[in-house]
């Protein structure tokens, strides 16, 4: 049956939930998910974000976790167009920012193919939020004018090439990297990043149960383990980890981490 003249297609909102704490989000994300029908959001969105939705709003939730997916990509893509062209507005909300680690590239153009108007809205990402509430400038002018972020859990990492991302001068900000640690390690040493490097895994970051953990990246594998992170949690590679405030996890025997000025240690 062709549709009225008078039908009107949905539109979708890729909406960034930034990294956890609700007062980061932005006013356009806040008012999107206040007067949302229907909330279609990844595992990783915090509860009380999703609070702010109506009591009469409908939340689908498709969360992905390693090795197991509730929804396909495909899937999700097919529900965002399909739901946006029976009439109804979607807001899909995603942890962080859509376009970092997001799959936001994906389902914007999954909507271009099908001709779904869909609008983008940028989140505070995990990376900045993260690095802000740990005290941890991600660039530095004494030590580090470059960023990189990578993504720790996924195909082929041992063949994915990130030699020069990390080292003298260099941050590098690892994502979904904590089942991969011990190897994110090794692989970086095995590129030649020394194992006396400072690294930091900012654990729930911004939210109230936040944890900063720090040591050196010969320890990295064993420090996820031996303090039993979970996800969500960043590792964040290089000297600026020297400024963080966090909890120096080293075991005893092992390395000293020296501080920079104004670095904070409990």
């Amino acid at each position: 049956m062709a549709h009225s003249e008078s039908f009107t297609a949905g539109t979708v909102y890729l909406v960034g939930a930034g990294p956890g704490d609700p007062d980061l989000l932005t006013v356009r994300a806040a008012r999107l998910i206040g007067r949302a029908s229907l909330i279609v959001h990844d595992g990783l969105v915090d509860a009380a974000i999703l609070a702010l939705a109506s009591p009469d709003a409908e939340l689908i939730s498709v969360a992905k976790q390693r090795s197991r997916h509730s929804m396909k990509q495909e899937a999700i893509n097919s529900l965002l167009v399909g739901e946006a062209l029976s009439g109804r507005d979607v807001v899909r909300l995603k942890g962080g920012d859509p376009f970092i680690f997001g799959r936001g590239g994906e389902e914007l153009e999954a909507c271009r193919e099908a001709g779904v108007r869909c609008e983008v809205v940028p989140g505070i990402s995990a990376a900045v939020g993260g690095g802000a509430s740990a005290g941890l400038p991600l660039t530095h002018r004494e030590d580090a004018s470059i960023v990189s972020f990578v993504a720790g859990q996924c195909k082929g990492l041992s063949e994915q090439n990130w030699v020069g991302l990390a080292g003298p001068g260099r941050t590098l900000v690892i994502y979904m990297g904590l089942a991969t640690s011990q190897d994110i390690a090794e692989k970086l040493m095995r590129d030649g990043l020394s194992p006396s490097t400072p690294v930091a895994v900012i654990e729930k970051a911004t939210r109230p149960d936040q944890r900063v953990l720090r040591s050196l990246l010969a320890d990295l594998g064993d420090l996820v383990a031996r303090e039993a992170v979970e996800s969500p949690a960043l590792i964040v590679v290089g000297e600026v980890v020297r400024h963080a405030d966090a909890l120096d996890c080293l075991p005893l025997g092992s390395f000293h981490i020296q501080h920079s000025t104004g670095a904070g240690s409990h």
